[in-house]
């Protein structure tokens, strides 16, 4: 069940749907493509009565999302960046926004866009060698699809500043002790315990599921922040230092930031 897409596989079994972002060689890095597909697939299930929640995870056993695909970000000029980031921020919108139950079910690496995306869902669960971290600051640039107002409001200013500001790994005790995820599971029972988790959630009222979003999503949508991001992201990507932290990390060199 592909449903014409490239970078999705889709699975459906009792009214649950099982999203896998399935570009295993590239880490599962979300290109422009698969997050246009996954902005297509929500709209199309968004009014499918067939479809009660969505599930979210990587092909195989390494990454859910490692990033955003860097080569994408190569040359970007003021205008560009802010319509990349726009993009990025409207589709995350659209799974934060979605009317039925988002879980993330984490299943290796979630870096950068890929930390991102889970953060939109509604809800995350992690296998034990999940891995969490935002490592653009590496590249000169910062967060750019609303990882810097996300995740102070899920872990916590301090902690959401000490994992931007030093870009350093945390492990899926650590995000379990933080807050960041729902729940901590041994790999192989990952997808079942999203599975039992949704099933708990659509056995509610849809339209009760429905408001809940929609009034705990209300908390932040009255702040500036994700235009404030949008605006220093873009600013990021007209400096020399993301020019040069972009090159390393395609080089696979330490960066000589000025």
């Amino acid at each position: 069940m592909n449903m014409g897409y490239e970078n999705l596989k889709i699975e459906k079994a009792d009214n649950i749907l099982l999203v896998t972002i399935s570009r295993e060689k590239q880490l599962n890095a979300l290109n422009k493509q698969t997050i246009e597909e996954l902005y297509e697939l929500l709209i199309a299930e968004k009014e499918n009565q067939t479809t009660s929640g969505v599930i979210i995870t990587g092909a195989g056993e390494k990454s859910f999302v490692a990033g955003a695909d860097i080569n994408e970000f190569l040359n970007l000029d003021k205008g560009q960046a802010i319509a990349l980031s726009e993009r990025g921020h409207h589709v995350f919108n659209t799974i934060e926004d979605f009317p039925k139950p988002i879980i993330a079910a984490i299943n290796g690496y979630a870096l950068g866009g890929g930390l991102e995306l889970a953060l939109a869902c509604h809800l995350r669960i992690a296998s034990e060698n999940a891995r969490f971290g935002f490592p653009e600051l590496n590249l000169g640039i910062i967060p750019g699809y609303g990882g810097t107002q996300r995740l102070p409001e899920l872990i916590g200013k301090g902690r959401a500043m000490e994992m931007i500001l030093t870009t350093q790994q945390i492990t899926s005790n650590q995000a379990l002790d933080y807050g960041l995820i729902n729940d901590l599971v041994l790999k192989d029972q990952l997808l079942t315990a999203a599975k039992e988790l949704i099933q708990k959630i659509i056995s509610k009222s849809p339209e009760a599921v429905k408001s809940a979003i929609r009034a705990v999503n209300g908390n932040c949508r009255d702040k500036n922040g994700f235009k404030i991001e949008i605006d220093e992201f873009s600013k990021c990507c007209g400096t020399q230092n993301f020019r040069e932290g972009v090159a390393a990390f395609l080089e696979k060199r330490p960066s000589k930031f000025q």
